[in-house]
Order: structure tokens, then C-alpha cells, then sequence
């Protein structure tokens, strides 16, 4: 019986530790988004600052390309439209692991308690 639910308890302790590492990644991945948000907003605020005078000009491979500020402006946009998007995914995504995590907990938590019960009749029978 103790045995039984030891393997029980062992499985849900390896299914918890594998959602932890999942968590883990991400808030990892979260967190480089927020990096990269913030970046393209430093991006935006200094191409707002440019006027149509201006040149700017775009790092592709190691070559500087001139482009259109305008068209600039909009590839920044929709960065950040996009970074936004995804911070949202996240943070859905990081909601449910932590509804699902919490459900874990509950679970090994009353296998514990079987557990110990389950030794303690072992031991009343010994």
C-alpha cells in the first residue's frame, strides 16, 4: 500500500519539477521580451525626436543600409505591436502554469498525507 503510493507521490513530484522548469522558461522568455520592448521604445522615442531632414539608416548583416524614416518609424511599430502580443501570450501562458502549479501542490500535499498515513498503519501493524 505505502509502496503504491510512494511510486504515486514520486510521479507527481517529477510531473511538479518538470512544470517549475517550464515556469522557469518562461518567465525567462518573458523577461527578454520586456528587454527588447524596452529597447525598441528607446528605438521609437529617438526616431520621434528625427525630422524628415534627417538620414537613418539600418544595420543589415555588416552593412549600413539607408532608410525612409517613415518606413522606420512603422517597422519599429510594428515591433513593438508584436513584442506586446507576445508579453500578453506570456503572461496568459505564465497564468494557467501557475493555476496548473497550484493544483500540483494540492495534489502531492494529500499523497504526503496518504503517505504518512499509510506508514503509520505499517508501523501500528509491525
Amino acid at each position: 500500500m505505502a509502496e503504491a503510493i510512494q511510486k504515486k507521490l514520486k510521479a507527481e513530484v517529477e510531473k511538479y519539477a518538470q512544470m517549475q522548469k517550464d515556469v522557469s522558461k518562461s518567465m525567462s522568455a518573458r523577461q527578454k521580451l520586456e528587454t527588447q520592448l524596452t529597447e525598441n521604445n528607446i528605438v521609437k522615442e529617438e526616431l520621434d525626436l528625427l525630422d524628415s531632414t534627417n538620414t537613418v539608416y539600418k544595420l543589415i548583416g555588416p552593412v549600413l543600409v539607408k532608410q525612409d524614416l517613415d518606413e522606420a518609424k512603422a517597422t519599429v511599430t510594428k515591433r513593438l505591436e508584436y513584442i506586446n502580443g507576445e508579453i500578453q501570450r506570456y503572461e496568459t501562458v505564465l497564468k494557467d502554469m501557475e493555476k496548473k502549479s497550484e493544483q500540483h501542490r494540492e495534489v502531492l500535499s494529500s499523497l504526503q498525507q496518504e503517505f504518512q498515513r499509510a506508514q503509520g498503519l505499517a508501523v501500528g501493524k509491525v
